[in-house]
């Protein structure tokens, strides 16, 4: 029998200890936020697994449960495509928003702890050949900074993501005014490794001798990098109808180098990103004739996060570097 005192639809513990109350509605997780928002926004399960590292059938397991949990479908899944629907469209900037307050609420909290965390996203090429080989020196200078890095093609809005500082590699035109030049433009040149440089039985004196080697490329079939192919110096060389002797495809310019070290053919060197192995002897510039593109490296800094110091610290840290590594080109410089 209810309480005289207590009024209609007041719950009392002993109604609790009944189940007569339904359970709180359950809040989906920042995992299953964060996969939708990717989704969402690139409109690709495939795409969103590359950025956020994982697997196109974990992605659509996550948005799968946050459906279930939601009691609602948010992707209309078509032929090659993948559409939102009315409650996904709706989802979609609420979900969005949650994310960016709590990454600025979880700097802030870090900051005042102590813990300086860094989010620095570039190309997977300067990342591994330029950038990761010289992290050492800053994390020596500065200990309490944690450095995170995040490597892709896809150009990452700064604020929205997250992201400290971008290190882009694009025209001058595209920077922006408040980019920081860290490089000239870029060179271009074949690099090989000693080993078969040396090699009597194909020699490299002149740039027709590549006609007797394996080049090195990044696989590129649908022409979205075309700053990475052999065309520009082969142009500039006078041979643009160069048969080589076969070819060797990667799906990423940090492959390249690698396998150019290891002695599998001729690569297209860029620099900065092989300025190190030319200076430890692991790869050799047979020819002189260097091509300069209009492409250059450029540090970019989220506008919320342009006050804090151990950004300013990066940024230097990387001009520093960066003029270190100048060095004038050997041969003659060809504009395209």
């Amino acid at each position: 029998m209810r309480d005289r005192n207590v009024s209609p639809g007041t719950v009392t513990k002993r109604d609790m200890h009944r189940g007569t109350t339904n359970p709180p509605p359950r809040l989906p997780s920042l995992d299953l936020l964060r996969g939708f928002e990717t989704a969402a926004r690139l409109l690709s399960f495939t795409k969103a697994g590359e950025e956020l590292h994982l697997t196109q059938s974990a992605v659509s397991r996550q948005i799968k449960e946050l459906e279930d949990q939601l009691g609602a479908p948010l992707f209309e899944r078509r032929h090659r495509a993948l559409v939102l629907t009315e409650a996904g469209q709706q989802f979609y900037p609420v979900a969005a928003q949650v994310l960016a307050i709590m990454r600025s609420a979880t700097d802030r909290l870090r900051a005042m702890v102590g813990n300086k965390s860094l989010y620095v996203s570039t190309t997977a090429g300067f990342a591994s050949l330029w950038l990761i080989p010289r992290l050492a020196g800053f994390a020596r200078a500065h200990p309490g900074v944690d450095v995170r890095i995040s490597a892709g093609t896809r150009i990452q809005d700064l604020d929205r993501d997250g992201v400290d500082v971008a290190v882009r590699y694009c025209p001058p035109a595209l920077a922006g005014e408040d980019a920081v030049r860290l490089f000239s433009s870029e060179r271009v040149f074949p690099v090989c490794s000693p080993r078969l440089m040396s090699d009597p039985k194909r020699p490299m004196r002149e740039p027709a001798d590549l006609g007797r080697q394996v080049l090195l490329h990044v696989d590129d079939p649908e022409g979205r990098w075309p700053w990475l192919h052999w065309r520009v110096w082969l142009e500039v060389a006078g041979i643009p109808d160069l048969r080589s002797a076969g070819n060797l495809r990667f799906s990423g310019y940090d492959q390249v180098i690698p396998a150019a070290i290891a002695g599998h053919g001729v690569a297209m060197g860029r620099t900065p990103l092989v300025s190190e192995a030319l200076a430890s002897g692991e790869l050799v510039a047979p020819f002189e004739g260097v091509a300069q593109t209009a492409r250059a490296y450029f540090a970019k800094v989220a506008r919320n996060a342009a006050s804090r110091p151990e950004v300013a610290d990066f940024v230097a840290w990387l001009k520093s570097e960066a003029g270190r590594d100048a060095r004038p080109a050997q041969g003659k410089k060809v504009r395209r």
